[in-house]
């Protein structure tokens, strides 16, 4: 077995595996990197040389991990593209958004390069896209490369818990069994349950190690911390002030909604509008169609039934009133120039009455990780649109993560017990963290950390 990671970073980037054994090519994931530009974000699909993959498999619909798929099928162009039938509902939405997002960059930052791929050729390549049930097989390698056959590996999708279709990925070979996590969460969250990865056996696992430099403190527990966001949205609204709650439009945005709905219907919230984004009502509004075939909690609880969701359009984050208590849960989540999150944080920046409540990870080298740094009186760099900002607002961190704590993932290596185990997505420090724990706890597990585009042989 061959392992390339196409990720042009060794931190959280662009998710892209090549996988090469018994004779097929597989691609897990083709994503973008969050905070790099043009085509220095995209994969290093060249790495992978001039041969064809028999599939791309996708873990779920998070834009570092299927936002260069476009891209991914110029250089393999008869690719089967496999997903959750969970993702097949959100893919050309999250593809098309792409589009948008990069032809506004285009405009307003010069990326001449953007768009990297258009509207037309996300609908081209949809005819593609194959949609399969959690826990079925997958006869991947069936009619590769216009040949029948069925002695070829299978891969199998396992609920991850992480957002709605995400999954982590077994391939299965006549000798040897790979699994690859994607992004996975181990805990219950407002509205998805825990992964279900019960019965995974691999000899070779694939590991996200995002949480990897973040402990999980004596004691903690998310229904706290709920209690905790809660009691802080009152005391904001009290000295009538709004919240802002930046949110990835994807999952973060459900999972918040979810919880304010219930917080309203058991009267610890008063009842009252909530802002969110155009897309972020998209996804929740699949959420709720699609309720009957997640595994989740609350399946009965609609969110576009529960809430008076109010979608803000984009000149209102600039000139709607704050004179009123408002709630805001609207993307980026970690506020990216040119989206609501960003304008109105600099608009709540200036008046003590407002807060700016973090839900999820924030980039250190984003405006949204600059924000939640920033010391109150004091000027910063927040980002190149507003290059020096001084915070009066109230600013928390709220720990509602969709990613497995570090002591659950390092349980379950010891579940799968595999012969070896590849680390990625995660920053050096989470990535040492788990090599210096596996060689602790597991000492006959070798341990690999690819570099960029260089195969490792196993």
């Amino acid at each position: 077995m061959r392992i390339t990671s196409l990720n042009p970073d060794t931190n959280i980037g662009a998710s892209g595996w090549l996988i090469e054994f018994e004779g097929h090519r597989l691609l897990l994931d083709a994503g973008m990197h969050p905070k790099w530009e043009g085509h220095r974000a995209l994969p290093l699909f060249q790495a992978a040389g001039p041969g064809e993959v028999d599939a791309i498999a996708i873990s779920h619909c998070h834009h570092d991990h299927v936002g260069a798929l476009p891209v991914a099928l110029r250089h393999f162009p008869h690719a089967q593209v496999l997903m959750t039938e969970l993702s097949y509902f959100l893919i050309e939405r999250v593809l098309h958004n792409s589009v948008n997002v990069m032809t506004r960059q285009r405009a307003e930052l010069g990326i001449a390069e953007y768009p990297l791929y258009t509207h037309d050729e996300v609908d081209e390549i949809a005819p593609l896209f194959q949609g399969f049930r959690y826990n079925r097989p997958v006869e991947w390698t069936a009619h590769s490369r216009g040949r029948a056959r069925r002695d070829g590996p299978t891969l199998e999708f396992f609920d991850a818990g992480h957002t709605l279709g995400a999954a982590g990925i077994r391939v299965q070979g006549r000798r040897e069994t790979l699994f690859y996590t994607g992004d996975v969460c181990f805990h219950d969250q407002t509205l998805l349950r825990a992964a279900r990865f019960e019965d995974v056996e691999a000899d070779v696992l694939i590991m996200e190690t995002t949480r990897g430099g973040r402990g999980t403190p004596e004691g903690f527990t998310r229904e706290a911390e709920i209690d905790r966001l809660i009691e802080s949205i009152r005391a904001v609204f009290k000295r009538r002030g709004s919240v802002l709650i930046p949110s990835f439009a994807l999952g973060r945005t459900q999972e918040i909604l979810a919880l304010l709905a219930l917080e309203m219907a058991g009267g610890r919230l008063r009842r009252q509008p909530v802002y969110i984004g155009g897309l972020g009502r998209v996804f929740t509004e699949i959420y709720d169609l699609q309720a009957h075939r997640t595994h989740r909690q609350h399946h009965n609880l609609h969110l576009h039934e529960a809430l008076d969701l109010v979608v803000l359009d984009p000149e209102e984050t600039r000139s709607l009133s704050l004179n009123t208590s408002r709630l805001f849960v609207v993307t980026a989540g970690m506020m990216t120039e040119n989206t609501p999150a960003h304008d109105l944080a600099v608009r709540l920046a200036r008046d003590e009455r407002h807060a700016v409540f973090f839900v999820g990870y924030a980039d250190p080298d984003t405006p949204g990780g600059r924000f939640k740094a920033s010391r109150k009186g004091e000027p910063f760099f927040f980002s190149q649109q507003v290059p020096e900002l001084v915070r009066y607002c109230e600013v928390d961190d709220f720990d509602l993560t969709a990613h497995a704590a570090r002591e659950d993932l390092l349980d379950f290596v010891g579940m799968v017990d595999p012969r070896v185990v590849v680390l990625g997505h995660g920053d050096e420090t989470a990535r040492q963290w788990f090599a210096e724990q596996i060689a602790r706890r597991y000492p006959r597990i070798r341990i690999v950390q690819p570099q960029p585009g260089e195969p490792v042989e196993l």
